[in-house]
């Protein structure tokens, strides 16, 4: 009687035909619920939620226990000093970059009604002359 190693028999072989990897370094073919659209994994999704509804075993965050959840993610967070200074930071280049703007906008705005009114001193002037 042949033994499997005499007869070839290996079962870890990647040779036969239905080895999931290739020996081109391919990714494995999609299998189950990875292989299924999206709009399919919804569907099969939703179904879930609905029988575990109707069955009562459904879980729903009520406000105060989503309130805690938040506060515990916060203050986790909130441990990381490097983290929240880096936020700080963005927060005031953003600000401080918007401010920025909206000066710049509002001196090129006013710098072309200055000059279409000329300078206010000229604008009383013209008042004058109308007046005399």
């Amino acid at each position: 009687m042949a033994t499997s190693k005499e007869s070839g028999g290996n079962k870890n072989s990647t040779s036969g035909g239905n080895a999931q990897k290739s020996g081109s370094g391919s990714a494995p073919a999609k299998r189950g619920f990875a292989a299924m659209d999206q709009n399919q994994q919804r569907e099969i999704a939703s179904k879930g939620g609905q029988a575990a509804h109707q069955k009562g075993t459904a879980h729903e965050f009520d406000s105060e226990e989503a309130r805690r959840a938040g506060q515990k993610g916060g203050e986790a967070v909130s441990r990381n000093r490097e983290h929240m200074a880096d936020i700080g930071r963005k927060g005031g280049e953003s600000r401080q970059s918007a401010a920025r703007a909206a000066a710049a906008a509002n001196n090129a705005d006013g710098a072309a009604g200055a000059a279409a009114k000329g300078s206010r001193q000229g604008s009383k002037e013209k008042a004058r002359d109308k007046t005399e």
